[in-house]
């Protein structure tokens, strides 16, 4: 009896990553965040989805976001070339480039691209029945990384009655929302002039969502 042939071609099933480890997932989640809140290029529709893969350049208007951007990526191991300009006539500003060499651009977006995936479906998946300790921990801490990342990547959109963001990115927006709720804050979702606006009323809620959002000393790895 002759033995069977062995099929070389046959197909495999494809592996499925590990998920992030909880302190990674903080960082690629918010960096993923950051990322969807950039404006979309001019001519585009607004209300696009995001890029179904990270871009390897990144252009911010406030140092601050460009600042968090680098600080979250060299956690992660990406390192990244940070450039600023200077330009406008009457009206001075400053534009931050950042961008991720080509020998780094792979592990950039696998870990972005899992971060992103990871934690928006630990936010809008809902409570899980006999959730960890560490889910119920680091659930609102991944709603306060995405919230700090449109505060300081989104536009700002504040009254006196109220602290908003502006964002062209719908998943984004759905996700401060349940993200609010998780940090015991309700907010609201309307549309705007071609984008969506997230809000959060004037006092106790304002005040609960900045102090989630404060940057603490980065904890050990």
């Amino acid at each position: 009896m002759s033995p069977e042939p062995i099929l070389l071609d046959r197909s495999r099933p494809p592996v499925t990553p590990p998920p992030l480890d909880w302190l990674t997932l903080a960082d690629a989640f918010e960096s993923a965040c950051l990322l969807r809140c950039m404006a979309p290029p001019a001519g585009s529709n607004p209300r696009r989805p995001a890029p179904v893969h990270p871009p390897m350049t990144v252009e911010f208007n406030r140092e601050e976001a460009a600042q968090r951007m680098r600080q979250l990526l060299d956690r992660l191991g990406v390192p990244v070339r940070h450039e600023m300009a200077v330009g406008g006539l009457r009206r001075r500003y400053e534009l931050h480039r950042i961008s991720v060499p080509a020998v780094h651009r792979t592990a950039y977006a696998q870990v972005v691209e899992a971060g992103w995936r990871q934690g928006r479906r630990e936010l809008l998946g809902g409570p899980v029945p006999g959730a960890s300790t560490a889910r119920r921990v680091w659930r609102p801490r991944l709603a306060a990384a995405a919230w700090r990342a449109a505060l300081l990547g989104g536009g700002r959109h504040v009254r006196r009655h109220i602290l908003g963001v502006r964002l062209t990115d719908r998943e984004l927006a759905a996700v401060l929302v349940r993200g609010a709720a998780l940090l015991d804050v309700p907010a609201l979702l309307r549309p705007g002039t071609g984008c969506f606006v997230v809000s959060v009323a004037h006092g106790r809620d304002r005040e609960q969502i900045l102090e989630a959002t404060a940057l603490a000393p980065a904890p050990d790895r």
